[in-house]
């Protein structure tokens, strides 16, 4: 806008010069001042053709600077995606390491330990009273990790652990019904019952223990007590590795 003022002023001006000092003839002023008018009309459009470019740098400047402004913000946004991304690799990575040590560390420390037998392996057996009181169960029903002796009647543990640990009893009512469970040579849990006119009783218990590697666990009868059992396993006693300790 001031260019196109400074223009205008110019030319008139100079119009206002020639015309003090040139003195000519009304057609010949005429012709000049047409011919000025147009010149001046010219630079107008000029000076519009002008401000109009200088307005349209202005918008593309602006424009220029919006995505200036919009790149950086999403350069910024890039980045910290970029941070949480690794962030989350790097739980991801933590995570999977701490399943597979899991995997190996289940596969190594959980030594697979169960037993479960019962007294009686062929016909019928009443077992008591006696002065060798230990229960040898001799049917297996299971023994993996050979933690039970069929000829001792004694669980050993192959690990340190929690085991836990159930037995059952049946009898008739001549003698007293029940057992004990004992571990290292000490009374644990038991099953009791007096003599009555029932004509038998069975009772079962268990218990979770802890055991040291090399401990003895094993099934006693009371004093003058007895059991009974044949191939239906009235009589029986089993035991499994909860976990390593």
């Amino acid at each position: 806008m001031e260019f196109r003022t400074l223009l205008l002023l110019t030319l008139l001006g100079l119009s206002a010069v020639e015309k003090a000092l040139g003195q000519r003839g009304d057609t010949d002023i005429r012709e000049w001042l047409t011919a000025k008018e147009e010149l001046i009309k010219k630079f107008e459009d000029k000076a519009k053709d002008v401000e109009r470019w200088q307005s349209d740098v202005e918008a593309l400047e602006a424009r220029l600077n919006a995505t200036v402004d919009e790149v950086t913000r999403q350069k910024a946004e890039v980045e910290k995606l970029n941070k949480e991304n690794e962030g989350l690799r790097m739980r991801l990575n933590a995570t999977e390491k701490e399943i597979d040590e899991l995997k190996q560390s289940s596969g190594k420390g959980s030594p697979q330990i169960a037993f479960s037998v019962s007294l009686a392996n062929f016909g019928e057996i009443y077992k008591g009273p006696c002065t060798d009181k230990v229960l040898i169960f001799k049917r297996i029903f299971s023994n993996t990790g050979d933690g039970y002796d069929s000829d001792t009647g004694v669980f050993t543990a192959p690990v340190s652990g929690l085991y836990y640990f159930s037995f059952s009893t049946y009898g008739y009512n001549t003698h007293v019904v029940g057992a004990i469970l004992i571990k290292n040579g000490v009374h644990q849990i038991s099953t009791f019952d007096y003599p009555s006119d029932d004509g038998s009783d069975g009772s079962s218990n268990s218990a979770v223990l802890q055991l040291a590697a090399g401990d003895k666990v094993h099934m006693e009868l009371w004093d003058d007590g007895r059991v009974f059992d044949n191939l239906n396993g009235h009589t029986t006693f089993s035991g499994f590795l909860i976990f390593t300790v």
